[in-house]
């Protein structure tokens, strides 16, 4: 059994993101729209991550913003469920209220 998780970028003449879309046919999302992605794909030959970080050039700054703090705390829970460290994933945790506080995103 397979699973296929796809993204399709087009790109203006200087190679900039315009539209990003993606598709996870197990997940019921067939050719949805997102302004930005980020990916990080374990190389575990080289012992190191391997990233894709892609955002359109329309992608207003203060989603990026929110979309950086959605990430680290989706990060935060799921170095808990990988390593079950609770200490760390608090310290981490405690870094996203510090982030989130900092750039006011919580009203």
């Amino acid at each position: 059994m397979t699973s296929e998780i796809k993204f399709n970028i087009q790109l203006d003449e200087n190679r900039v993101p315009e539209k990003l879309h993606w598709s996870a046919q197990d997940g019921g999302v067939e050719t949805e729209e997102t302004k930005a992605i980020m990916l990080s794909i374990w190389d575990n030959k080289a012992q190191e991550t391997m990233r894709i970080d892609l955002w359109t050039k329309d992608m207003p700054v203060d989603e990026m913003k929110v979309f950086f703090h959605q990430t680290l705390v989706a990060m935060a829970d799921t170095f808990h469920r990988a390593t079950g460290d609770e200490k760390m994933t608090d310290t981490m945790k405690d870094f996203c209220e510090y982030f989130a506080e900092k750039l006011e995103l919580k009203k």
